[in-house]
Formats: C-alpha cells, structure tokens, sequence
C-alpha cells in the first residue's frame, strides 16, 4: 500500500492543477502517470452549461470512437424468430426474449449493453426499473432499439460508446486505455467532444463546454484548454 500511496504521490506531483494543457500533452502525461499493473482506463469528464433537469437540456447519444474503447463489451439481444438468428449471427452474447427479461428479473445482468427489436418492448418495457437505473434500457434514440440488430451490435462490440449528462450537469465517458497511441487518445477525444458537441440542446444558454478533465483509472486529472480540443 505503501508503494501505492508513493506512486500515486509521484503522479499527482507531475501536475499542475492551476494550468489548462494543450490536448495533446494532456494525453501524454495522463499516459505517463497511468503506473497501475492494470492496462487503465482513459476517461474525459465535461462540465456543461445545462441543467438536465429540464427536459429541453438533456444531453444524450452515442458515437463510435475510430478507434475503439480497448473494451469488449457483452450484449444481450431482446428478439424473436429471424432476428434473434441475426443477433446471434452478429455477435451478440446473449439473445433471448421472456426467458431473458425472466433472468433479468431474478438478478442475472451479466451484459455492458441492451439491444431490442421494437416488437419486443412490450417485454422489456417491464424492466425498466431494473435497466434504467443501470443506464442499460434499450433507447430508439441510441440506436438499441431498432430492427437492424447486425448494425447494433457490431457498432456496441466495434467501440461505440454512449454518454448522458448527470445531474451536476456532467458527461463522463471512457475514451480508451492507457496502452494506446497518443494519437489515437486525441482522435478518439476529438470525436467524443465533438458529437457532444453537436448533441448541445436547443434549450442550452451561455458557455456550453465549460470545464474539461483527462485522468486514467488511478491517476490524478488533468485540466484540458477546452478551446483547443476540436481546433
């Protein structure tokens, strides 16, 4: 533990809390600090002028990061018939219709992500309480509720990530693991702020991206120069 609490110290040294970092140096040293045995995560959280609790500054969706998450995710498929075939076709790791909403029920969540065809809400409109709460209901407008379930499931296994403001008006979202390039860190950055970015609601006032950190599963965070992170 002791040598944690040293490494940990040693990173959080390297920083300078008081000054905002060009995109790219950030990526490097959040990089430098990420000593765990572990390959770490690599997650961008926003600030944004937006109050979620109004229904018209929601901020949510999805966009596929070109080059991925480092991450596998487990889907599970609500369908029937043909489609479930496609699913499972697909990729998909659990596909299933009463019989899955019935492990559901009973605790078994063993998936990142949830795929439905629309004829199969009726089903998983029930779960709500359990998937909801999970960030894992299918959505139409996160493309999980939809017909295409190939399409669905090869963009949830192909690095798609989806982000929600939080109540504090945030927006976490992995951007990739430590292990990665530099540059493939800041393009995979670029593209999360820039669909967030395009996903600003109509009832947004002011400063939109106020505030942006980088920081690795166990290292400290790194102020980003919000400015210069699409230029």
């Amino acid at each position: 533990m002791a040598t944690k609490g040293k490494r940990l110290r040693k990173a959080a040294e390297s920083v300078d809390r008081a000054r905002l970092y060009g995109l790219d140096e950030a990526v490097g040293l959040v990089k430098s600090n990420a000593t765990a045995k572990f390959d770490e995560t690599i997650e961008i959280s926003m600030n944004l002028g937006v109050d979620p609790r109004h229904a018209d500054q929601m901020v949510r969706g999805t966009v596929n990061l070109p080059h991925g998450t480092g991450k596998t995710l487990r889907v599970a498929v609500f369908a029937r018939g043909d489609k479930a075939e496609e699913a499972k076709a697909a990729g998909a790791d659990i596909v299933g219709a009463e019989d899955l909403a019935e492990a559901i029920q009973g605790g078994h969540i063993d998936f990142d992500r949830c795929i439905a065809t629309p004829d199969m809400m009726g089903v998983v409109g029930r779960l709500g309480r359990v998937l909801g709460p999970r960030g894992l209901m299918p959505n139409p407008k996160l493309g999980t509720v939809t017909p295409n379930v190939t399409q669905a499931v090869k963009d949830a296994k192909g690095g798609q990530v989806q982000f929600r403001v939080e109540k504090a008006g945030i927006v976490h979202a992995g951007v990739g693991k430590a292990s990665f390039p530099v540059e493939q860190l800041v393009d995979n950055v670029r593209a999360i702020v820039d669909a967030i970015t395009k996903a600003r609601p109509a009832g947004a006032k002011g400063t939109y991206l106020k505030r942006a950190h980088l920081s690795s599963t166990q290292g400290p965070g790194v102020k980003l120069e919000v400015g210069g992170i699409l230029a």
